[in-house]
């Protein structure tokens, strides 16, 4: 068992542990992200912690996965442009460079954001964006994550 649910962020969502996920997909958690200087940045975790890459789905696994990163993606979308008249998109990503289990990124992006940074990677934010206390998900971002849940409801019953 593991104390930390960070340490194991598929595993706690799969015991119910994990604070940050918003709803159970078909073939992973859309969760929120630890970090909201992107307001509403979310991460979609495949379901299986030994999964490590889109490849090693199954064709009809990997269509649904792409499928619910498409759906957090909307959802994200959604709840973005309702909450901030400066959304501008979002950007999706499937990385995987540093936590070894299938999972993918949806990025909101924003017209106030840093004019040196807003047609840039998210990657390349400074590193206090990261580790800043104000930055942190917290119950400030309840609306959002509210908003997102919403959402994915909406576009689950409408599938």
């Amino acid at each position: 068992m593991v104390d930390d649910w960070r340490m194991d962020r598929i595993g706690s969502a799969l015991r119910g542990e994990n604070p940050t996920v918003l709803r159970r997909l078909d073939a992973g958690f859309a969760v929120i992200g630890d970090v909201q200087f992107l307001p509403g940045y979310s991460v979609l975790l495949a379901d299986d912690p030994a999964v490590e890459r889109l490849s090693d789905l199954t064709k009809h696994k990997r269509l649904a996965f792409l499928s619910d990163m498409d759906r957090l993606g909307e959802a994200v979308e959604r709840a973005s442009r309702r909450m901030d008249t400066a959304f501008r998109r979002v950007n999706l990503e499937i990385l995987g460079n540093t936590d070894g289990f299938l999972h993918a990124h949806v990025w909101p992006r924003f017209e106030w954001e840093p004019i040196d940074l807003v047609s840039k990677p998210v990657w390349l934010y400074p590193h206090d964006s990261w580790t800043d206390e104000r930055f942190a998900l917290g119950p400030q971002h309840d609306a959002l994550r509210q908003a997102i849940g919403d959402e994915l409801d909406g576009l689950c019953s409408a599938n």
